[in-house]
């Protein structure tokens, strides 16, 4: 069983589709989760359907969005680390790794969850995960936690193969579509789901296995 385990995304929402019901899950197991959201996504386009937000009350806004999407998840410990959105990959690198190096020395995890660099279509997730493999990879090879990547690149199975971790997690729906739902700004319930209604099956089977690429470090 999974004690720690850390979350390292750029973005409030990152967490949503494809990681929440994991994370459900491996809380209702006993496990501690700390997610590390880089930004608050204040660059984001979207202000909600119809508008609710603006540029300058976005930040706020997805501030709280993330805190009940992880209060819906049941995340214990979120830790918003200031960082600037749209421009990770143009952050001090020395700085980055040094925030992730402490936050990974603080909780000890077994198990890191983030992006595969290269393989997640935004430059704020690929030069995060690339920030978190960097650090780990300094690590002793026999103290490094797993980390187990999201990727959604139209190439990441041609290039990287199946996914080698697959997570059925249809009996935590309820805490998955709360935490998307959460997102309010971003995203709604009809433009998720489509105009037509969908059966619990059909969510099910759309939204019920989560796949992750564990890294091999070299």
């Amino acid at each position: 069983m999974e004690q720690n385990i850390l979350v390292v995304l750029p973005h409030p929402d990152d967490e949503a589709f494809g990681l929440s019901g994991t994370l459900a899950k491996y809380i209702i197991e006993g496990a501690h989760v700390t997610y590390a959201c880089l930004t608050l996504g204040e660059m984001g386009r979207n202000m909600g359907i119809p508008p609710f937000a603006n540029r300058i009350t976005l930040p706020t806004i997805r501030r709280a969005e993330l805190e009940e999407s992880c209060k819906a998840i049941g995340i214990q410990d979120l830790r918003l680390l200031g960082f600037h959105d749209k421009t990770i990959e143009f952050e001090d690198q020395p700085k980055l790794d040094g925030v992730i190096a402490a936050l990974i020395q603080e909780i000890q995890p077994s198990l890191v969850f983030t992006f595969y660099p290269g393989y997640s279509v935004h430059p704020d997730h690929d030069a995060t995960g690339a920030a978190v493999v960097r650090t780990i990879q300094r690590m002793p090879a026999g103290e490094r936690p797993v980390v187990q990547c999201l990727a959604f690149s139209k190439n990441c199975e041609q290039e990287l193969g199946k996914p080698d971790v697959y997570q059925d997690v249809s009996m935590f729906m309820v805490q998955k579509l709360n935490s998307i739902q959460a997102h309010r700004s971003q995203f709604q319930a009809a433009e998720l789901l489509g105009k037509k209604q969908l059966k619990a099956k059909e969510v099910e089977d759309r939204f019920g296995t989560e796949r992750f690429w564990t890294y091999t470090f070299e």
